[in-house]
């Protein structure tokens, strides 16, 4: 959700800038702009003495200024604090069987699912993360395999014993993951 926003807001703030610019370079350039335009030709400044000086009089312009200032800088609070939130999960909600419930830290259960997938045969380091619900967790595996494994038998054995282990001990009904697998880099072997 996050990732659309952002793409939208920036799309929405960069139409809106690129148009603006535009329209004041065409102006600038010599195009006649229609007559609702906030500026007519090369000459015209885009807000007078009198448009800024206009309501400044009245009761009502300066708490709506400030009111419309701090409702844009607490949106773009928010979205600076949405964009730089870690997006690691902290906590996974364990069901315990009594109605109660327990929390398991996120980074114990990463750490256990990354020592059991880098005990498979042919993994030279894999790496876990979390993403999610506290009830739905997500995990996210990368896997970096030596040159002779095959990339099939590694998954079958990933999916078949860390993953399943890691979700049977953490009580989940299911833990999708996403899997990426690379090959590490190692020197060409001699053959004689």
């Amino acid at each position: 959700m996050l990732r659309v926003v952002n793409r939208v807001v920036i799309g929405v703030v960069g139409l809106v800038l690129v148009v603006l610019g535009g329209s004041v370079l065409a102006v600038g350039l010599g195009v006649k702009p229609p007559s609702w335009w906030i500026h007519d030709g090369r000459h015209d400044v885009l807000l007078s003495d009198a448009q800024r000086t206009r309501w400044r009089a009245d009761g009502w312009w300066w708490p709506t200024v400030l009111a419309t200032l701090a409702v844009v800088a607490l949106l773009a609070l928010w979205w600076l604090v949405a964009v730089l939130r870690r997006r690691r999960l902290a906590e996974v909600a364990v069901s315990t069987g009594d109605g109660e419930g327990a929390l398991l830290r996120g980074r114990a259960l990463e750490g256990v699912l990354a020592t059991d997938a880098s005990a498979l045969e042919g993994v030279a380091h894999a790496h876990v993360r979390l993403a999610g619900t506290r009830t739905a967790p997500e995990a996210r595996v990368r896997l970096s395999l030596e040159p002779h494994v095959d990339p099939g038998v590694a998954l079958d054995h990933l999916t078949a014993n860390a993953l399943v282990h890691a979700r049977d001990s953490a009580g989940l009904e299911a833990l999708p993951t996403e899997v990426r697998l690379t090959g590490v880099k190692h020197r060409a072997e001699r053959v004689s």
